[in-house]
């Protein structure tokens, strides 16, 4: 049993941009792609940074208000021809991650860095797509039928001791509910360490008995 990849869910081909990519431009792309980050790379797709709204929504926050009793933060510099590029905004050394990473890693990635994206690399360190929380989030779109399959031929299937004939598995939203019997009570926690490690797992309820005493509730 393995996780999905980055591969099965990131966007493919990305848009990317240059460093001398203007303000403007960053912005038309964001809107035309519906997307909310984009990364710089150099001439051989190598990734430089990102820019994100939030680093675009600094230069509008940055802008003169006399109504407001906030301070303006700072923005960046436009250059000597007054243009602001993407080299200006990005944030530099970017979080990436790879194809065959698993969604489960990428995740674990995001949060640890507070991220929503994360550019994708190939072997050669070149950008190939772009992965978001909510490119992350599709496993939990997978049908209640295909998470029971799984749980039944590949997790209770392949645990020695366990007969998948003696254990019921329900489906519904995601949210798994697991009855019958195992031989041995050392093995609940196996089973069910294992049923939330399914893609597309929300929970896993605990009705499981063992030695051949079913639980109660």
């Amino acid at each position: 049993m393995r996780h999905a990849t980055v591969e099965s869910v990131m966007t493919s081909p990305v848009v990317l941009v240059s460093p001398e990519t203007g303000f403007r431009e960053i912005v038309t792309l964001l809107s035309e792609y519906d997307i909310t980050g984009v990364p710089v790379v150099d001439p051989e797709g190598r990734p430089l940074g990102v820019v994100s709204e939030a680093d675009l929504l600094r230069t509008l926050a940055a802008q003169e208000d006399p109504g407001s009793l906030l301070p303006a933060p700072e923005s960046a510099q436009a250059g000597p021809d007054g243009e602001v590029t993407a080299e200006d905004l990005m944030t530099t050394q970017p979080v990436c991650t790879t194809p065959g990473t698993s969604v489960v890693a990428a995740a674990r990635t995001m949060s640890r860095h507070g991220l929503k994206r994360l550019p994708v690399l190939d072997e050669e360190g070149r950008v190939i797509g772009m992965v978001s929380r909510g490119d992350l989030l599709r496993v939990f779109l997978r049908e209640d039928m295909v998470i029971r399959r799984e749980i039944v031929e590949e997790v209770l299937g392949r645990i020695e001791g366990v007969s998948p004939a003696e254990i019921g598995v329900e489906v519904t939203q995601g949210r798994v509910v697991l009855s019958g019997t195992v031989p041995e009570p050392h093995l609940v926690p196996i089973v069910l360490n294992l049923c939330r490690s399914v893609d597309g797992v929300v929970s896993v309820t605990d009705r499981l008995g063992a030695g051949g005493t079913a639980a109660v509730g």
